[in-house]
């Protein structure tokens, strides 16, 4: 918070009017963080955008590690703009489905990359946010004053347990605010695609990269930085190919929203899980416990975990059978193309794939937030269901996929590919598919040549 926030609000003396009114607490009271929860009323109120401002800070902040950053060199920016033409020619030829649009790449810096992502998902965030909001102020009903250790006496015009009620129903969100921004921070700091996590994203605007993570990526496996930054074009542009399509974006953005607006809550369980972190003693004691406020912030299970409903449990199976074939997808037409693309695609795609499952908890949290288990299992299940088509019904058919918002597999579909060839009507005896972009023997038959305005020294760069 600022000097000019301090002077305000509560000036540092904890004598100003707070949200409460005059004075803060009173005496005694909860004067000395009249500050934090007036600070907690600005970002949170009316839908003004400030906790996302804040959050907007945080994450520049991580990403960044503090420090400042240059914007990428127009040179480099050339170069990306080669390589995703390039990518672009190769997705579209071996799919035989072509964008929207032609794709534009906008390579990024850290902080940038954070702010977009943010930016992005504000809607989905929001609706997280208000959700969490009404859980904690449901449970309230479930409270007293005693639970949280006693309110302090002597609040006029304020019972305890509205006092509580007020506190407690800006904590969710205002929380929230914080492991977002910190987890988009944590997110951008190792990020290298648009597509680091499988969300759609809005329309119409610049495929995004981290030239910094990718050529650090690159650098500390000892792979040639233009055959990474290759792949990660690659990765993007079929990503944005299937989830660009209505069906398919409508599909997931659906099944995200539920989630987003699901939470609800075990009052016993988050109280208890509230104790242990010391939240009643910020209340009862008068005294704001910022360690505990940090445990809180930093424990994605202690919120969302006592909040998760059955049905977000769920829809959980529902986006990873959605998800999955997507990765499932993506890797398939990867291991198409890079073989002939890249000399050394084995060794960058190897390091690649073993990245995107390294995270560490914080990065974990933005995953968990939308419903997402990106764990190794997601990756196994989505490439064994496309392996397993491919192995009953040829290549081509997994084009059927992407037919249509039915033709999505179920969760019990992804584990048994048979299963959804027989729902679609695929005879594995007999698997030419009319109508389908691509025909004939499948992929690997397919006949392309590189481009030939690949640098020269392709391959050659660290």
């Amino acid at each position: 918070m600022s000097d000019d926030d301090q002077d305000g609000g509560l000036g540092g003396d904890g004598s100003g009017d707070g949200p409460f009114g005059p004075g803060g607490f009173g005496a005694g009271g909860f004067g000395d963080i009249g500050f934090f929860l007036q600070d907690l009323s600005r970002m949170l109120a009316g839908g003004g955008g400030g906790s996302w401002d804040a959050a907007a800070q945080l994450a520049g902040s991580i990403a960044s590690q503090g420090a400042p950053e240059s914007n990428v060199d127009p040179v480099e920016r050339m170069a990306i703009e080669q390589l995703a033409r390039v990518a672009e020619l190769q997705v579209q030829e071996v799919t035989g489905r072509p964008l929207d649009e032609p794709v534009r790449f906008e390579p990024l810096n850290r902080t940038q990359w954070a702010r977009r992502f943010l930016e992005d998902e504000k809607d989905l965030l929001e609706s997280i946010a208000g959700s969490i909001g009404q859980a904690l102020q449901a449970q309230l009903g479930d409270l007293d004053a005693d639970g949280f250790g006693g309110m302090p006496p002597g609040m006029p015009g304020m019972p305890p347990e509205a006092l509580i009620r007020q506190v407690v129903g800006m904590m969710g969100p205002m929380l929230l605010g914080m492991m977002a921004g910190s987890t988009a921070g944590h997110l951008a700091a190792r990020a290298l695609g648009h597509y680091e996590l499988p969300l759609p994203r809005p329309t119409g605007q610049p495929i995004t990269m981290v030239l910094s993570n990718v050529d650090a990526f690159a650098d500390s496996w000892s792979l040639p930085r233009d055959s990474v930054r290759l792949w990660v074009c690659l990765s993007d542009v079929v990503h944005q190919q299937v989830l660009s399509m209505p069906h398919v974006r409508a599909r997931l953005d659906d099944l995200l929203r539920q989630y987003a607006s699901g939470f609800e809550h075990d009052p016993a369980d988050l109280e208890r899980r509230m104790r242990e972190l010391g939240i009643d003693e910020l209340i009862g004691t008068g005294e704001p416990d910022l360690n505990a406020i940090q445990r809180l912030a930093g424990d994605p299970d202690v919120l969302l975990g006592a909040m998760q409903s059955d049905t977000q449990r769920w829809l959980v199976p529902q986006i990873e059978a959605v998800v999955a074939a997507i990765e499932g997808y993506v890797d398939h037409v990867l291991d198409t193309i890079g073989g002939r693309l890249l000399p050394d695609y084995q060794r960058v795609t190897e390091a690649l794939r073993r990245r995107r499952v390294e995270f560490g908890p914080e990065s974990r949290f933005v995953e968990r937030l939308f419903g997402l288990e990106l764990t190794q299992a997601t990756f196994d299940r989505g490439s064994a269901f496309v392996s397993g088509i491919v192995d009953r019904a040829g290549a081509e058919v997994v084009d059927a996929l992407w037919a249509d918002a039915e033709s999505l597999p179920t969760p019990a579909e992804l584990e048994a590919p048979g299963l959804w060839l027989a729902r679609i009507g695929v005879d594995v005896g007999d698997a030419s598919l009319t109508g389908g972009a691509l025909d004939g023997d499948g992929l690997d038959d397919l006949d392309f040549e590189i481009p030939d305005y690949l640098p020269d020294d392709f391959g050659d760069s660290n």
